[in-house]
């Protein structure tokens, strides 16, 4: 599979493609351009996925989340426990998803280490992510573009540091479960004590495995959402004990009421961006 425009429509104002063919293991690129210059304003909620965004248009992209604000060319953000929103005043950028299991090999840096908030990519990579923009706000392509953007993340990809089987198998599990999994149950099925599983997971994953299990949940439920199926009906499906208990998960994750996480109500670089991670194996079902 190469690459896919999927949002140039007519008065759309972006020039969206993705995702990419054959990144890294573990990986999946998209990029998107303003070119009608109306400006970015996003708000993204927490995902399952390790998140690298590389602004390339020589601008400076606007981040404000539970730790402030904060400006950069670009920035790596971890398994957020709340929502954030990023602005611009025309945005050209490249994003990648990662897998929390590999993302210490392409990032070099562990989970916890990210901590809550965003870290800017000079601080994790200094002058080669300099290079890195320069070269993609030269190219004349999104194929262009993706290449040394591939290339980028191999060159710096260790193996050797990879989470315990046990963490990997439970991530997993959690993953197909869509979240409705007991952790005393996980452990037990992989021959740990819930006390080993919940440090050595928070420690690899970045986040307790009863966060990522809620973690998990509110994605799928964001899929249901998004559809338009009532709020009931994505409560009962997803394992939530009602109405109310997905709207506090909502509220933590998305900063918002179930009611407003409709496509309709949405940008249109939101719902670009979302249709392209809808093919991203980190979504849940």
């Amino acid at each position: 599979m190469g690459v896919a425009d999927i949002g140039c429509g007519p008065g759309v104002g972006w020039d969206f493609a993705g995702p990419s063919a054959a990144a890294p293991s573990g990986a999946a690129i998209i990029g998107y351009r303003d070119v009608a210059g109306a400006g970015l304003d996003l708000r993204a909620a927490a995902t399952t996925a390790v998140a690298v965004v590389i602004e390339f248009g020589g601008r400076e992209l606007i981040v404000d989340d539970a730790g402030g604000r904060q400006t950069s060319g670009g920035f790596v953000v971890g398994l957020p426990m709340a929502a954030m929103r990023i602005r611009s005043r025309q945005a050209e950028c490249v994003e990648v998803r990662l897998s929390p299991i590999r993302a210490h090999s392409l990032l070099g840096i562990a989970a916890t280490d990210l901590g809550r908030g965003i870290v800017p990519l000079e601080e994790l990579w200094g002058s080669e992510v300099r290079r890195l923009r320069e070269q993609l706000g030269d190219a004349g392509s999104w194929e262009e573009r993706f290449a040394p953007t591939k290339s980028f993340l191999v060159q710096r990809d260790r193996p050797m540091r990879t989470p315990d089987p046990e963490v990997i198998a439970a991530w997993h599990r959690i993953l197909a479960s869509g979240g409705q999994v007991k952790v005393g149950e996980l452990a037990e099925s992989l021959g740990w004590s819930r006390k080993r599983l919940w440090a050595r997971f928070e420690s690899q994953i970045g986040l307790t495995p009863k966060r990522a299990a809620m973690l998990v949940r509110f994605r799928c439920a964001v899929a249901g959402l998004l559809t338009g199926r009532p709020a009931a009906d994505v409560a009962a499906v997803c394992g939530y004990t009602d109405q109310a208990h997905l709207c506090r998960d909502v509220a933590i994750f998305a900063d918002r009421t179930p009611g407003t996480l409709h496509a309709d109500n949405l940008p249109a670089i939101a719902r670009d961006r979302y249709r392209a991670w809808g093919t991203f194996f980190q979504s849940p079902g």
